[in-house]
Protein backbone atom coordinates (compact mmCIF):
# COMPACT_ATOMS: atom_id res chain seq x y z
CA UNK A 1 0.00 0.00 0.00
CA UNK A 2 2.91 2.09 0.98
CA UNK A 3 4.98 1.34 -2.36
CA UNK A 4 1.61 2.42 -3.98
CA UNK A 5 1.04 5.17 -3.10
CA UNK A 6 4.59 6.53 -3.30
CA UNK A 7 4.02 5.30 -7.34
CA UNK A 8 0.96 7.41 -7.25
CA UNK A 9 2.81 10.45 -5.69
CA UNK A 10 5.40 10.08 -7.82
CA UNK A 11 3.47 10.10 -10.72
CA UNK A 12 2.00 13.32 -9.81
CA UNK A 13 5.28 14.76 -8.98
CA UNK A 14 6.27 14.26 -12.76
CA UNK A 15 2.92 15.17 -14.22
CA UNK A 16 2.64 18.74 -12.51
CA UNK A 17 6.28 19.29 -13.20
CA UNK A 18 5.96 18.55 -16.94
CA UNK A 19 2.85 20.32 -17.62
CA UNK A 20 4.44 23.36 -15.44
CA UNK A 21 6.89 23.61 -18.24
CA UNK A 22 4.46 23.12 -20.79
CA UNK A 23 2.35 25.55 -19.60
CA UNK A 24 5.26 27.87 -19.17
CA UNK A 25 6.68 27.20 -22.66
CA UNK A 26 3.14 27.75 -24.02
CA UNK A 27 2.75 31.26 -22.46
CA UNK A 28 5.55 32.45 -23.95
CA UNK A 29 4.50 31.38 -27.64
CA UNK A 30 0.80 32.66 -26.76
CA UNK A 31 2.37 36.24 -25.31
CA UNK A 32 5.09 36.60 -27.97
CA UNK A 33 4.58 34.74 -31.57
CA UNK A 34 0.45 34.25 -31.54
CA UNK A 35 0.14 37.69 -32.65
CA UNK A 36 -2.70 38.11 -30.25
CA UNK A 37 -1.23 40.44 -28.08
CA UNK A 38 0.92 43.49 -29.16
CA UNK A 39 4.64 43.35 -28.60
CA UNK A 40 5.90 46.95 -27.03
CA UNK A 41 9.19 46.10 -25.73
CA UNK A 42 11.18 44.20 -27.83
CA UNK A 43 10.95 40.17 -28.33
CA UNK A 44 12.96 37.92 -26.02
CA UNK A 45 14.53 35.32 -27.15
CA UNK A 46 13.47 31.91 -26.40
CA UNK A 47 16.63 30.52 -24.75
CA UNK A 48 16.46 33.19 -22.23
CA UNK A 49 12.68 31.57 -21.12
CA UNK A 50 14.10 27.86 -21.24
CA UNK A 51 16.43 28.74 -19.15
CA UNK A 52 13.82 29.00 -16.27
CA UNK A 53 12.68 26.07 -16.93
CA UNK A 54 14.39 23.81 -13.64
CA UNK A 55 13.37 26.45 -11.40
CA UNK A 56 9.78 26.29 -13.11
CA UNK A 57 9.85 22.71 -12.35
CA UNK A 58 10.22 22.96 -8.94
CA UNK A 59 8.22 25.98 -8.13
CA UNK A 60 5.06 24.24 -9.46
CA UNK A 61 5.06 20.89 -7.19
CA UNK A 62 6.36 23.00 -4.50
CA UNK A 63 3.05 25.53 -4.73
CA UNK A 64 1.39 22.04 -4.75
CA UNK A 65 2.82 20.35 -1.92
CA UNK A 66 1.91 23.72 0.18
CA UNK A 67 -1.46 23.52 -0.52
CA UNK A 68 -1.51 19.18 0.43
CA UNK A 69 -1.93 17.72 -3.02
CA UNK A 70 0.31 15.43 -2.98
CA UNK A 71 -1.00 13.83 0.92
CA UNK A 72 -3.21 11.14 -1.24
CA UNK A 73 -6.40 10.74 0.55
CA UNK A 74 -9.90 9.54 -0.80
CA UNK A 75 -12.76 11.43 -0.19
CA UNK A 76 -11.03 14.52 -1.89
CA UNK A 77 -14.09 16.58 -3.57
CA UNK A 78 -13.57 17.85 -7.33
CA UNK A 79 -14.07 21.42 -6.11
CA UNK A 80 -11.38 21.11 -3.23
CA UNK A 81 -9.14 19.67 -5.82
CA UNK A 82 -9.42 22.88 -7.98
CA UNK A 83 -8.90 25.48 -5.48
CA UNK A 84 -5.34 23.43 -4.60
CA UNK A 85 -4.91 23.36 -7.78
CA UNK A 86 -5.80 26.91 -8.26
CA UNK A 87 -4.19 28.41 -4.65
CA UNK A 88 -1.01 26.03 -5.30
CA UNK A 89 -0.38 27.49 -9.18
CA UNK A 90 -0.95 31.45 -7.66
CA UNK A 91 2.14 30.24 -4.95
CA UNK A 92 4.46 28.71 -7.79
CA UNK A 93 3.90 32.48 -9.64
CA UNK A 94 4.78 34.30 -6.52
CA UNK A 95 7.92 32.16 -6.20
CA UNK A 96 8.58 32.57 -9.73
CA UNK A 97 8.11 36.43 -9.66
CA UNK A 98 10.37 37.25 -5.93
CA UNK A 99 12.88 34.27 -7.21
CA UNK A 100 13.58 36.06 -10.90
CA UNK A 101 13.21 39.23 -9.27
CA UNK A 102 15.72 38.84 -6.43
CA UNK A 103 18.35 36.96 -8.80
CA UNK A 104 18.05 39.94 -11.50
CA UNK A 105 18.81 42.17 -8.33
CA UNK A 106 21.26 40.44 -6.60
CA UNK A 107 22.87 37.80 -8.41
CA UNK A 108 22.56 39.13 -12.29
CA UNK A 109 25.77 40.56 -13.92
CA UNK A 110 25.43 44.26 -15.84
CA UNK A 111 24.99 42.85 -18.87
CA UNK A 112 22.48 40.63 -18.05
CA UNK A 113 20.65 43.32 -16.33
CA UNK A 114 20.71 45.25 -19.38
CA UNK A 115 19.61 42.81 -21.49
CA UNK A 116 16.72 41.61 -18.91
CA UNK A 117 18.40 38.02 -19.20
CA UNK A 118 16.16 37.09 -16.07
CA UNK A 119 13.22 39.43 -16.43
CA UNK A 120 9.78 37.30 -17.52
CA UNK A 121 6.58 39.45 -18.86
CA UNK A 122 4.21 39.86 -16.44
CA UNK A 123 1.64 38.72 -19.19
CA UNK A 124 3.42 35.10 -19.52
CA UNK A 125 3.07 34.83 -15.57
CA UNK A 126 -0.63 35.59 -15.88
CA UNK A 127 -1.14 32.80 -18.99
CA UNK A 128 0.63 30.59 -17.14
CA UNK A 129 -1.26 30.91 -14.32
CA UNK A 130 -4.41 29.99 -16.14
CA UNK A 131 -3.00 27.28 -17.95
CA UNK A 132 -1.08 25.72 -15.27
CA UNK A 133 -4.39 25.52 -13.28
CA UNK A 134 -6.27 23.94 -16.19
CA UNK A 135 -3.99 21.03 -17.24
CA UNK A 136 -3.26 20.51 -13.78
CA UNK A 137 -6.60 20.19 -12.57
CA UNK A 138 -7.47 18.17 -15.73
CA UNK A 139 -4.83 15.91 -15.45
CA UNK A 140 -6.29 14.78 -11.37
CA UNK A 141 -9.73 14.68 -13.29
CA UNK A 142 -8.13 11.86 -15.33
CA UNK A 143 -6.51 10.39 -13.11
CA UNK A 144 -10.14 10.26 -10.80
CA UNK A 145 -11.97 8.75 -13.55
CA UNK A 146 -9.69 6.03 -14.21
CA UNK A 147 -9.52 5.45 -10.44
CA UNK A 148 -13.16 5.44 -9.90
CA UNK A 149 -13.61 3.03 -13.09
CA UNK A 150 -10.94 0.67 -11.80
CA UNK A 151 -13.31 0.76 -7.99
CA UNK A 152 -16.56 0.33 -9.66
CA UNK A 153 -15.47 -2.33 -11.56
CA UNK A 154 -14.38 -3.94 -7.73
CA UNK A 155 -10.31 -3.48 -8.80
CA UNK A 156 -8.28 -1.81 -5.82
CA UNK A 157 -11.29 -1.56 -3.24
CA UNK A 158 -9.68 -1.02 0.38
CA UNK A 159 -11.73 -3.16 2.63
CA UNK A 160 -12.71 -1.92 5.99
CA UNK A 161 -14.24 -3.11 8.84
CA UNK A 162 -16.40 -1.60 11.85
CA UNK A 163 -15.82 -2.12 15.33
CA UNK A 164 -19.14 -1.14 17.08
CA UNK A 165 -22.89 -1.41 15.35
CA UNK A 166 -24.43 0.76 17.84
CA UNK A 167 -25.42 4.65 16.46
CA UNK A 168 -21.90 5.48 15.71
CA UNK A 169 -20.46 2.53 14.02
CA UNK A 170 -23.94 2.81 11.41
CA UNK A 171 -23.40 6.46 10.97
CA UNK A 172 -20.09 5.49 9.71
CA UNK A 173 -21.26 3.26 7.38
CA UNK A 174 -23.87 5.38 6.63
CA UNK A 175 -21.74 7.64 5.44
CA UNK A 176 -19.05 4.75 3.50
CA UNK A 177 -21.98 3.70 1.89
CA UNK A 178 -22.77 6.98 0.65
CA UNK A 179 -20.09 8.07 -0.98
CA UNK A 180 -19.19 4.30 -3.22
CA UNK A 181 -17.22 5.98 -5.46
CA UNK A 182 -14.11 6.56 -2.56
CA UNK A 183 -13.06 3.10 -3.12
CA UNK A 184 -14.00 1.71 -0.20
CA UNK A 185 -16.11 -1.64 0.51
CA UNK A 186 -17.50 -2.46 4.06
CA UNK A 187 -16.99 -6.35 5.15
CA UNK A 188 -19.13 -6.15 8.16
CA UNK A 189 -19.01 -5.26 12.11
CA UNK A 190 -17.68 -6.75 15.08
CA UNK A 191 -19.54 -5.86 18.22
CA UNK A 192 -19.73 -7.52 21.57
CA UNK A 193 -23.39 -8.09 21.11
CA UNK A 194 -22.56 -10.47 18.29
CA UNK A 195 -23.67 -13.53 20.33
CA UNK A 196 -27.48 -12.39 20.36
CA UNK A 197 -27.62 -10.73 17.70
CA UNK A 198 -26.37 -11.62 14.00
CA UNK A 199 -28.60 -9.15 11.87
CA UNK A 200 -26.24 -6.48 11.05
CA UNK A 201 -27.16 -3.45 9.65
CA UNK A 202 -28.11 -2.37 6.23
CA UNK A 203 -27.15 -5.50 4.34
CA UNK A 204 -23.99 -5.79 6.22
CA UNK A 205 -22.97 -8.42 8.38
CA UNK A 206 -22.46 -9.10 12.37
CA UNK A 207 -19.04 -11.42 11.92
CA UNK A 208 -18.42 -11.74 15.49
CA UNK A 209 -17.45 -10.10 18.67
CA UNK A 210 -14.51 -7.80 19.64
CA UNK A 211 -12.32 -10.59 19.98
CA UNK A 212 -12.67 -12.07 16.80
CA UNK A 213 -11.49 -8.51 15.13
CA UNK A 214 -7.83 -9.75 14.92
CA UNK A 215 -8.77 -12.77 13.07
CA UNK A 216 -11.16 -11.37 10.85
CA UNK A 217 -8.45 -8.75 10.14
CA UNK A 218 -6.20 -11.27 8.81
CA UNK A 219 -8.35 -13.63 7.16
CA UNK A 220 -10.21 -10.89 4.74
CA UNK A 221 -6.99 -8.77 4.96
CA UNK A 222 -8.95 -5.53 5.92
CA UNK A 223 -7.15 -2.84 5.02
CA UNK A 224 -9.11 -0.50 7.50
CA UNK A 225 -10.45 -0.97 11.14
CA UNK A 226 -12.68 1.62 12.17
CA UNK A 227 -13.51 2.06 15.64
CA UNK A 228 -16.60 3.10 16.63
CA UNK A 229 -17.50 2.00 20.48
CA UNK A 230 -19.11 4.22 23.45
CA UNK A 231 -17.27 5.55 26.05
CA UNK A 232 -18.12 3.12 28.75
CA UNK A 233 -16.46 0.64 26.42
CA UNK A 234 -12.96 2.07 26.51
CA UNK A 235 -11.48 -0.32 28.05
CA UNK A 236 -12.95 -3.14 25.35
CA UNK A 237 -11.26 -0.90 22.85
CA UNK A 238 -7.84 -0.49 24.53
CA UNK A 239 -7.96 -4.16 24.13
CA UNK A 240 -9.15 -4.09 21.23
CA UNK A 241 -6.61 -1.73 19.57
CA UNK A 242 -3.77 -4.26 21.18
CA UNK A 243 -4.96 -7.30 19.67
CA UNK A 244 -5.44 -5.65 15.98
CA UNK A 245 -1.80 -3.43 16.51
CA UNK A 246 0.20 -6.93 15.09
CA UNK A 247 -1.87 -7.40 11.70
CA UNK A 248 -1.60 -4.75 9.06
CA UNK A 249 -4.43 -2.53 9.12
CA UNK A 250 -5.27 1.14 9.69
CA UNK A 251 -6.57 1.87 13.06
CA UNK A 252 -8.86 5.08 12.78
CA UNK A 253 -10.76 5.73 16.07
CA UNK A 254 -14.20 7.55 15.65
CA UNK A 255 -14.63 9.55 19.27
CA UNK A 256 -18.28 9.47 20.72
CA UNK A 257 -17.19 12.81 22.44
CA UNK A 258 -18.92 15.05 20.10
CA UNK A 259 -20.35 16.22 23.50
CA UNK A 260 -17.27 17.29 25.05
CA UNK A 261 -14.71 17.69 22.08
CA UNK A 262 -16.18 20.00 19.38
CA UNK A 263 -13.12 21.27 17.55
CA UNK A 264 -9.46 20.14 16.82
CA UNK A 265 -7.79 18.98 19.80
CA UNK A 266 -4.24 19.10 20.21
CA UNK A 267 -1.31 18.08 22.29
CA UNK A 268 0.46 20.79 24.18
CA UNK A 269 3.15 20.57 26.85
CA UNK A 270 3.01 22.11 30.64
CA UNK A 271 6.86 21.54 31.37
CA UNK A 272 6.81 17.96 30.67
CA UNK A 273 3.22 17.20 31.57
CA UNK A 274 0.91 16.12 28.09
CA UNK A 275 -2.37 18.39 28.05
CA UNK A 276 -4.95 18.02 25.56
CA UNK A 277 -6.06 21.05 24.44
CA UNK A 278 -10.00 20.11 23.09
CA UNK A 279 -10.79 23.73 21.72
CA UNK A 280 -8.13 24.31 19.63
CA UNK A 281 -8.47 26.34 16.24
CA UNK A 282 -6.07 26.70 13.41
CA UNK A 283 -6.95 30.12 12.84
CA UNK A 284 -4.32 31.51 15.40
CA UNK A 285 -1.22 33.81 14.45
CA UNK A 286 0.13 34.03 11.27
CA UNK A 287 -2.73 32.31 10.18
CA UNK A 288 -5.02 35.18 11.22
CA UNK A 289 -3.10 37.59 9.71
CA UNK A 290 -3.50 35.97 6.24
CA UNK A 291 -7.01 35.75 6.58
CA UNK A 292 -7.03 39.81 7.40
CA UNK A 293 -5.03 40.60 4.65
CA UNK A 294 -7.37 39.05 2.15
CA UNK A 295 -10.37 40.20 4.12
CA UNK A 296 -9.18 44.15 3.63
CA UNK A 297 -8.26 43.66 -0.06
CA UNK A 298 -11.78 41.80 -1.27
CA UNK A 299 -13.92 44.47 1.16
CA UNK A 300 -11.65 47.29 -0.41
CA UNK A 301 -12.25 46.36 -3.54
CA UNK A 302 -15.91 45.66 -3.44
CA UNK A 303 -16.54 48.93 -1.45
CA UNK A 304 -14.77 50.30 -4.57
CA UNK A 305 -16.53 48.71 -7.34
CA UNK A 306 -19.78 48.47 -5.65
CA UNK A 307 -20.19 52.48 -4.72
CA UNK A 308 -22.77 53.41 -7.68
CA UNK A 309 -25.18 50.52 -6.91
CA UNK A 310 -24.95 51.25 -3.09
CA UNK A 311 -25.60 54.55 -3.97
CA UNK A 312 -28.87 53.28 -5.81
CA UNK A 313 -30.34 51.30 -3.38
CA UNK A 314 -29.36 53.92 -0.53
CA UNK A 315 -31.75 56.52 -2.77
CA UNK A 316 -34.54 53.60 -3.05
CA UNK A 317 -34.40 52.75 0.53
CA UNK A 318 -34.55 56.42 1.61
CA UNK A 319 -37.35 57.70 -1.05
CA UNK A 320 -40.33 54.46 -0.08
CA UNK A 321 -40.24 54.35 3.45
CA UNK A 322 -39.77 56.98 6.26
CA UNK A 323 -36.22 56.19 8.57
CA UNK A 324 -32.56 55.88 7.32
CA UNK A 325 -30.92 54.26 5.18
CA UNK A 326 -29.04 52.17 7.43
CA UNK A 327 -30.01 50.05 9.98
CA UNK A 328 -27.70 49.35 12.89
CA UNK A 329 -27.48 46.32 15.48
CA UNK A 330 -25.61 45.12 18.06
CA UNK A 331 -24.02 41.63 17.28
CA UNK A 332 -22.20 39.05 19.17
CA UNK A 333 -18.30 38.28 17.39
CA UNK A 334 -14.81 37.19 17.98
CA UNK A 335 -14.22 35.90 21.79
CA UNK A 336 -18.03 37.02 22.54
CA UNK A 337 -17.36 40.82 22.32
CA UNK A 338 -20.54 43.12 20.80
CA UNK A 339 -19.75 45.37 17.81
CA UNK A 340 -22.48 47.57 15.52
CA UNK A 341 -23.52 45.37 12.40
CA UNK A 342 -24.60 47.74 9.20
CA UNK A 343 -27.33 47.03 7.13
CA UNK A 344 -29.64 48.47 4.38
CA UNK A 345 -33.01 49.32 6.37
CA UNK A 346 -35.42 46.23 5.05
CA UNK A 347 -38.11 47.12 8.05
CA UNK A 348 -40.21 49.98 8.99
CA UNK A 349 -38.83 52.47 11.20
CA UNK A 350 -38.58 51.51 14.85
CA UNK A 351 -40.40 48.24 13.71
CA UNK A 352 -39.45 46.53 16.85
CA UNK A 353 -40.61 48.92 19.32
CA UNK A 354 -43.81 47.41 20.34
CA UNK A 355 -42.37 43.79 19.66
CA UNK A 356 -38.87 43.92 20.90
CA UNK A 357 -36.15 41.29 19.33
CA UNK A 358 -37.53 38.24 17.27
CA UNK A 359 -36.54 36.37 14.45
CA UNK A 360 -37.69 37.29 10.74
CA UNK A 361 -40.51 35.08 9.74
CA UNK A 362 -41.75 34.34 6.46
CA UNK A 363 -44.19 37.31 5.27
CA UNK A 364 -43.16 39.42 8.05
CA UNK A 365 -45.38 42.25 8.31
CA UNK A 366 -42.31 44.54 9.65
CA UNK A 367 -40.25 44.49 6.49
CA UNK A 368 -41.18 47.08 3.65
CA UNK A 369 -41.75 45.90 -0.37
CA UNK A 370 -38.42 47.36 -0.80
CA UNK A 371 -36.69 45.34 2.46
CA UNK A 372 -38.60 41.93 0.79
CA UNK A 373 -36.23 42.50 -1.91
CA UNK A 374 -33.43 43.44 -0.45
CA UNK A 375 -33.66 40.05 1.95
CA UNK A 376 -34.33 37.74 -0.72
CA UNK A 377 -31.33 39.37 -2.57
CA UNK A 378 -29.25 39.56 0.19
CA UNK A 379 -27.90 43.03 -0.66
CA UNK A 380 -29.19 44.46 2.58
CA UNK A 381 -26.60 42.84 4.20
CA UNK A 382 -24.16 44.34 1.59
CA UNK A 383 -22.89 47.56 3.70
CA UNK A 384 -21.28 45.07 6.33
CA UNK A 385 -18.12 44.94 3.73
CA UNK A 386 -17.60 48.16 6.14
CA UNK A 387 -17.73 46.25 8.82
CA UNK A 388 -15.12 43.45 7.25
CA UNK A 389 -12.91 46.40 6.28
CA UNK A 390 -13.07 47.71 9.88
CA UNK A 391 -11.99 44.47 11.32
CA UNK A 392 -15.43 43.56 12.91
CA UNK A 393 -16.21 40.98 10.84
CA UNK A 394 -14.50 38.44 8.19
CA UNK A 395 -15.42 37.59 4.35
CA UNK A 396 -16.16 33.87 5.59
CA UNK A 397 -16.97 32.56 8.84
CA UNK A 398 -20.32 32.21 10.84
CA UNK A 399 -23.25 34.52 10.67
CA UNK A 400 -23.23 36.82 13.19
CA UNK A 401 -26.47 36.33 16.35
CA UNK A 402 -28.18 39.48 18.12
CA UNK A 403 -27.00 38.99 22.29
CA UNK A 404 -30.19 38.90 22.92
CA UNK A 405 -30.59 35.30 21.15
CA UNK A 406 -27.30 33.99 22.10
CA UNK A 407 -28.09 34.52 25.57
CA UNK A 408 -30.41 31.83 24.74
CA UNK A 409 -29.25 29.64 22.60
CA UNK A 410 -26.21 29.22 24.36
CA UNK A 411 -28.09 27.67 27.35
CA UNK A 412 -30.00 25.08 24.89
CA UNK A 413 -27.42 24.37 22.31
CA UNK A 414 -24.27 22.47 23.18
CA UNK A 415 -21.24 23.99 21.78
CA UNK A 416 -22.82 27.03 20.52
CA UNK A 417 -20.35 30.10 22.33
CA UNK A 418 -17.59 28.11 19.92
CA UNK A 419 -18.85 29.36 16.59
CA UNK A 420 -17.55 32.65 18.51
CA UNK A 421 -13.82 31.67 18.00
CA UNK A 422 -13.26 33.57 14.82
CA UNK A 423 -14.86 36.43 13.26
CA UNK A 424 -18.44 36.74 12.17
CA UNK A 425 -18.51 36.13 8.48
CA UNK A 426 -20.68 37.85 5.58
CA UNK A 427 -21.11 34.46 4.22
CA UNK A 428 -20.29 30.68 5.55
CA UNK A 429 -20.05 26.96 5.23
CA UNK A 430 -23.55 26.77 6.66
CA UNK A 431 -24.59 29.41 4.23
CA UNK A 432 -23.07 27.94 1.02
CA UNK A 433 -24.62 23.98 2.19
CA UNK A 434 -28.38 26.29 2.92
CA UNK A 435 -28.43 25.72 6.53
CA UNK A 436 -29.77 29.73 6.98
CA UNK A 437 -32.55 31.49 7.84
CA UNK A 438 -35.52 29.25 9.50
CA UNK A 439 -33.53 25.97 9.65
CA UNK A 440 -32.62 23.80 12.39
CA UNK A 441 -29.72 25.80 14.83
CA UNK A 442 -28.07 22.48 15.51
CA UNK A 443 -26.95 21.69 11.88
CA UNK A 444 -26.32 25.22 11.49
CA UNK A 445 -23.71 24.88 14.56
CA UNK A 446 -22.24 21.58 12.84
CA UNK A 447 -21.53 23.35 10.22
CA UNK A 448 -19.89 26.36 11.69
CA UNK A 449 -18.00 24.69 13.95
CA UNK A 450 -16.65 22.25 10.95
CA UNK A 451 -15.63 25.32 9.45
CA UNK A 452 -13.76 26.79 12.78
CA UNK A 453 -12.05 23.45 12.79
CA UNK A 454 -10.50 22.73 9.49
CA UNK A 455 -10.00 26.39 8.27
CA UNK A 456 -7.66 27.38 5.42
CA UNK A 457 -7.18 29.60 3.00
CA UNK A 458 -8.40 27.27 0.35
CA UNK A 459 -11.88 26.93 2.02
CA UNK A 460 -12.40 30.36 2.08
CA UNK A 461 -11.87 30.67 -1.54
CA UNK A 462 -14.35 27.73 -1.84
CA UNK A 463 -16.93 29.02 0.40
CA UNK A 464 -17.05 32.46 -1.40
CA UNK A 465 -16.80 30.46 -5.01
CA UNK A 466 -20.11 28.71 -3.88
CA UNK A 467 -21.34 31.51 -2.69
CA UNK A 468 -20.95 33.07 -5.91
CA UNK A 469 -21.72 30.02 -7.99
CA UNK A 470 -25.20 29.42 -5.97
CA UNK A 471 -26.57 33.40 -5.97
CA UNK A 472 -27.61 35.29 -3.30
CA UNK A 473 -31.18 34.41 -3.08
CA UNK A 474 -32.16 31.78 -0.66
CA UNK A 475 -35.42 30.25 -0.02
CA UNK A 476 -34.97 30.51 3.49
CA UNK A 477 -34.20 34.24 3.44
CA UNK A 478 -36.51 36.55 4.35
Amino acid sequence: MIRHNRLLVAFHVSADALLGLSAFIIAYALRFHSGLIPITRGLPPLRQYINLLPFIAAVVPLGFFLQGLYRLRRGRSRVDDFFAVFVGSILAVVFGIVATLYVQTYFATDAAKETGAFEVSQLVWAIFLVLNVVLSYASRELMREVLERRWRAGIGLKKILIAGSGELGRLIADKILEHRELGYQIVGFVDDRAAGDHLGYRGLPLLGTLDDAAEIVGRDAVDHLYVALPPEQHVRMLELLDSTSREMVDVKVVPDLLQVIALRARLEDLDGVPVININDVPLQGFNSIVKRAIDMGISAAALACLSVPFALVALLVKITSRGSVFYRQERMGLDGKSFTIVKFRSMYDDAERHTGPIWAVLDDPRVTPLGKFLRRSNLDEMPQLWNVLRGDMSIVGPRPERPHFVEQFKHKIPQYMLRHKVKAGLTGWAQVNGWRGNTPLEKRIEYDLYYIENWSVRLDLKIMWLTLVKGFFHKHAY
